[in-house]
């Protein structure tokens, strides 16, 4: 059996020949594939406004910041995620106040959460970085009605789950990053996501406001719109005044001007084109990856040792599979040794050393401690084969059993 990893990207034909031919055009950056993909995005998720930058990272960066995050302000996000989901609190100088998990769910647990809101005064917190973790989706309508109470805005972290959703209370689908309840949603391109750009990031939002600003955030802080020049016409011309029938009052076509500290976030067009291409067959990709959950779900069915992500669900986006098991030492290093390399998602970022530092301590989120203590992620990518899948259900089985 070959080597069996937990994700995997998959790059076609036509992927190739996007990118070939992205490389072949007259940009490489900064060009029309951006715009293609930002608006093809769109109609994916059902949102107003897509903006591509550089990794989700920077796209959970660039929310805080467009939200206007300050000093000291305090956001609220899970223990279970990649760091990035806490760090960029950070990278604004605001506070990290961790919500512990439903153990069922994996996601943040909106009875907690609304105990710990109650506890301070109104105002104590500015906003709240859900997680669609392993691509579940966060029900962002009952969120909505929580954080709408406290006056807090929302960055959905749905790096896990394009194609995801939850119903509402209408019996209606709602899919990750559509903007009906988040101010604003993220996602990543990294190559064992759904979609792969090697790197990339994506921010959805309906706010036409919140979009213009996230434009200009992810460029320097630059604007190229006469409407916003702050700057007279006079200044960017350079000219002192003279020739204005020549110039008809206008701004000179090299103007530009560094209205706020952005950064350069950008994302290549060779990466958009990919992304592009990638997006054609997302729904594919979400199909394959269910089949595999529901595949899963069965094998494990009623096994005492194990418990999963409360099973299979149909609005599960399913980046990934994650079970909870005794021994999982044992388990991880009896699947490495028959080259399946499962990985942990995730080291609760509480405990991380420089989180430490700033005061939270082992028991403060016991939910997200103890599924610390036996999660592991199964293999799960759409090229995974059948046969390769029974391979690595008959070792986990096997082992078990042995």
């Amino acid at each position: 059996m070959n080597i069996i990893p937990y994700g995997r990207q998959n790059i076609t034909e036509n992927d190739l020949e996007a990118v070939t031919k992205a490389l072949s055009s007259d940009y490489l950056t900064q060009g029309p594939y951006i715009e293609e993909f930002e608006e093809a995005f769109s109609k994916y998720v059902g949102s107003k406004y897509s903006v591509a930058v550089s990794n989700g990272t920077a796209a959970l960066h660039l929310s805080t910041l467009a939200l206007c995050l300050k000093e000291g302000q305090k956001v609220i996000t899970s223990p279970i995620t990649f760091a990035a989901s806490a760090n960029c609190i950070r990278y604004c100088n605001g506070e990290v106040v961790f919500c512990d998990i439903d153990p069922e769910t994996y996601l943040i647990d909106l009875n907690k959460l609304k105990n710990l809101l109650d506890s301070s005064p109104k105002g104590t917190y500015s906003g709240i970085i859900p997680v669609d973790f392993a691509g579940r989706a966060v029900d962002l309508e009952e969120l909505k009605k929580i954080t709408d109470e406290y006056g807090l805005w929302i960055i959905e972290d749905a790096c896990h789950a394009p194609g995801g959703y939850f119903i509402d209370r209408h019996q209606k689908i709602q899919r990750c990053g559509n903007g009906k309840f988040a101010n604003l949603s993220i996602f990543s391109f990294h190559p064992v996501k759904h979609i792969a750009c090697g790197e990339g990031g994506m921010i959805t939002t309906n706010d036409e406001f919140l979009y213009n600003k996230l434009i200009k955030l992810r460029s320097h802080g630059i604007s190229r719109i006469m409407s916003e020049f702050q700057n007279s016409i006079e200044f960017a011309r350079g000219d002192g005044g003279t020739n204005e029938l020549l110039y008809n009052q206008e701004y000179p076509g090299w103007y530009m001007e560094m209205q706020d500290l952005g950064f350069n976030y950008r994302l290549t067009d060779f990466q958009a084109a990919l992304g592009l291409s990638q997006l054609k067959r997302a729904d594919e990709g979400i199909k394959k990856r269910k089949e595999i959950a529901l595949k899963y779900s069965k094998a494990f069915l009623n096994k005492k040792w194990l418990k999963s992500q409360s099973g299979y669900e149909d609005g599960h986006a399913y980046h990934l599979y994650v079970i909870e098991v005794e021994n999982r030492l044992e388990l991880y290093n009896c699947l490495k040794a028959n080259k399946i390399f499962a990985q942990i998602h995730y080291i609760p970022v509480h405990l991380m050393p420089y989180y430490r530092k700033l005061g939270w301590n082992s028991g403060d989120m016991p939910s997200s401690e103890s599924y610390y203590k036996g999660c592991i992620s199964l293999p799960m990518y759409p090229t995974l084969t059948e046969k390769e899948q029974d391979f690595v259900i008959n070792v986990i089985n096997n082992f078990y059993r042995g």
